[in-house]
């Protein structure tokens, strides 16, 4: 092995950040990795829209709430210790989401692989700012961010090819060998690092009131329209939501060892920061989601063809990420987040612009300046959070982060697939008050909206009204899937104006740092 390329004092921290983004790559390629699966997982499972949302949220739910829990337990346990627990359980549980025999097994394997990737993620981000000193991590976060955006990049096209040429199920089993080499690396290279100032003790109330909370409004939100947003199911539900918020927060500001410091908000730039991570997920996941389905189920792409089609996107992060990241050093990151937000606006503004007689061609200009506006928000955005906290506050605020991330990728999922739903199912009735179905074979055909499911319900039925049904699904996908990403544009327009008010610049003074890691010379980043 050459010399430069052997682990010693002086690359250590350079096999640390490859360490990291080995177990990032993992997480992230599973994020898209799932999409294009999506509609082959709904024929072999007979899974409903529902479901598919489930398959998504399950993850991300326990991915979000467990998030500071396990940034907070790396700093009192030891943060390599908690990441390389969270590689293992990431692993093992895709195995068995690779054996899934049911719907319900699948849903319950992605929980138990959010646990896993909620003990992953704050550590990367964590271990990261404590190796690197503040004016070097702008440019390690950068290469972070870009290893996020291969991931994302090869998810598509790799997830596509094992669905259409092995199986859904290999998709999991591909996590495998990658947490191998997290585990390996991370062993040999990374250094464990604590918080000596925080308290051991673990907020049992906090994990319990957050999770109750986000459980009972996601379930709400993604059966709403099933259950009835009237019914006593869901007003039960979103009455449980509003008081587990309510006393998780309460709970976190009386508390004697809260995962969530509030004080950390204090920093309009740490603020700005996480409100633009909840909107760049809740916009960017519930894109991925519904085109993925419209790709396969509406232009009739086979998966791989699907996973292709979604690379001028992702391969544009993967350019922008790490030019975005050193150029936060330089500029500070609220001009590149700004920007980046508001092309991510124009691109799903374009997207809404979709119709009946769209083909992948009218989408592409999309894909690419999307691509470009995520890659210049991600990195800026984790280097604007994480020089707002010193460096011993780096596990809990990267877990706040991380949460904020998840959390508004399960928000983005299931709120924009509720005001789908909501208006395929306000389309099929007008289109269909003619033929006067059963509520149960309309409510049917929504769930089951593009998909093979769908294809036969029409197909049992008369030629003449199987075709008029046919056309009205149409309709009603791509009216809905219009609507949908519209919300995801003022999403994403209303994070750019919050990035501009909230985020400081670059001159703004370092409080917060840890002046021990600080060189005087050097002026921190995006620090209020």
């Amino acid at each position: 092995m050459p010399e430069r390329l052997r682990l010693n004092e002086g690359n250590r921290k350079w096999w640390t950040l490859a360490a990291m983004c080995f177990a990032l790559f993992m997480i992230m390629l599973d994020n898209t990795v799932v999409n294009v699966a999506l509609p082959s997982i709904q024929d072999d499972l007979h899974a409903s829209l529902s479901s598919l949302e489930w398959t998504v949220n399950a993850y991300t739910l326990t991915f979000a709430v467990l998030l500071v829990t396990g940034g907070r337990l790396g700093d009192i346990f030891g943060r390599r210790r908690m990441f390389l627990f969270g590689v293992v359980v990431f692993a093992v549980s895709s195995a068995a989401i690779g054996l899934a025999p049911s719907q319900h097994w699948l849903v319950a394997g992605r929980a138990l692989q959010g646990v896993g990737g909620a003990f992953m993620m704050p550590g990367t981000l964590s271990i990261i700012s404590n190796t690197f000193p503040p004016h070097e991590r702008g440019r390690a976060i950068g290469t972070w961010a870009g290893v996020s955006a291969l991931a994302l990049a090869l998810g598509p096209a790799v997830g596509g090819a094992l669905t259409e040429y092995v199986s859904w199920r290999a998709i999991f089993f591909l996590n495998l060998p990658v947490a191998v080499g997290a585990v390996i690396v991370t062993l040999f290279a990374a250094r464990e690092s604590r918080d000596p100032t925080v308290d051991h003790r673990v907020d049992y109330p906090g994990i319990a009131a957050l999770s109750v909370g986000l459980t009972a409004l996601v379930l709400a939100l993604v059966e709403g329209n099933r259950w009835g947003w009237g019914s006593p199911a869901i007003v039960a539900l979103l009455a449980t939501a509003a008081v587990g918020i309510a006393l998780f927060v309460f709970v976190e500001r009386r508390g004697r060892a809260p995962m969530v410091q509030f004080e950390y908000f204090r920093s309009r730039s740490f603020a700005g920061a996480n409100a633009v991570a909840f909107i760049v997920s809740f916009a960017m996941l519930a894109m991925f989601f519904f085109m993925a389905l419209y790709m396969q189920n509406f232009l009739h792409y086979s998966p791989l063809e699907a996973g292709i089609r979604f690379l001028p996107s992702t391969a544009v992060i993967i350019v922008a990420a790490p030019i975005a990241g050193r150029l936060a050093d330089r500029i500070g990151p609220r001009p590149l987040i700004v920007t980046g937000l508001a092309l991510a606006a124009l691109a799903l503004f374009l997207q809404s612009r979709v119709s009946v007689h769209s083909g992948y061609a009218d989408l592409l200009p999309a894909f690419v300046i999307m691509g470009l506006g995520m890659g210049l928000t991600m990195s800026p955005m984790s280097t604007a959070a994480m020089n707002s906290v010193s460096a011993d506050k780096a596990g809990a605020a990267s877990g706040i982060l991380s949460m904020f991330r998840m959390v508004g990728g399960t928000f983005g999922v299931a709120g924009i697939g509720a005001l789908f739903q909501s208006l395929a199912r306000t389309r099929i009735d007008e289109r269909l008050s003619g033929l006067h179905l059963p509520s149960g074979t309309r409510s049917a055909l929504v769930d089951n909206l593009g998909s093979g499911a769908g294809s036969k319900l029409v197909d049992g039925m008369d030629p003449q009204q199987g075709a008029q049904v046919g056309a009205a699904m149409r309709d009603a996908f791509i009216h809905a899937l219009s609507g949908a990403l519209t919300l995801a544009c003022v999403a994403a327009a209303v994070g750019a104006v919050l990035a501009l008010v909230l985020i400081e610049p670059k001159r703004a003074h370092a409080r917060r740092l840890d002046p021990a890691r600080q060189p005087e010379a050097v002026e921190p980043v995006g620090v209020s």
